[in-house]
Parts: C-alpha cells; sequence; structure tokens
C-alpha cells in the first residue's frame, strides 16, 4: 500500500472527497498507514483527524443513499432532497420554497 502523501498547501485543510468510493479509499489507505505503525505523533494524529472526516462524509452519504431508496412509493422514485438529522435542507435546497 502507498504511503500517504503530504501536501504542504493542502496539509491541515480539510479537502472534500469527489465521491463516496474515492473517500473509502482514502479512508482505507490512512488505516493501512496508521496500522503499520511507522508514523510518528503528529502524523498519527493527523490522519486519525482525516480518517473521522472521511468517516463522517462517507456517513453522510451513506444516509442520503437509504433516504433517497425510502422516497420510493409504488415503484417511482420521487425527486429527492437531501435533508440534515434536523430535517433542515443541506446546501440551501428547498422544495417549492420550503426550508
Amino acid at each position: 500500500m502507498p504511503k500517504i502523501e503530504k501536501d504542504p498547501v493542502t496539509q491541515g485543510v480539510a479537502r472534500e472527497p469527489k465521491d463516496f468510493e474515492s473517500a473509502l479509499k482514502e479512508l482505507e489507505a490512512l488505516v493501512f498507514e496508521m496500522e503499520s505503525g511507522d508514523l510518528s505523533l503528529e502524523d498519527s494524529l493527523a490522519a486519525y483527524k482525516r480518517g473521522m472526516e472521511l468517516s463522517t462524509f462517507c456517513q453522510k452519504k451513506l444516509e442520503d443513499a437509504e433516504l433517497q431508496i425510502k422516497v420510493l412509493e409504488n415503484g417511482v422514485l420521487k425527486d429527492y432532497i437531501p435533508r440534515g438529522r434536523d430535517g433542515n435542507t443541506r446546501s440551501g435546497n428547498t422544495r417549492n420554497g420550503d426550508a
């Protein structure tokens, strides 16, 4: 497994993964690197923080997919507007002006 590349420009800045699969791949690489025991304490903490960010991203994507499946009614997929756990829309998406 390749080592985690450290980009000094983006290190410490959360990068949004492009999709679920790329986030999962990065998370798996981080876990492998951490389990190897070759990281310094500082690098281990940075890897842990990034791993938590990726885990949260993946969990959100899975929740959105699960909710979209629940929107199926009578065999017809209806429009889905992502909502947070609090019921509010994410990213400013609204349906018919509702918030």
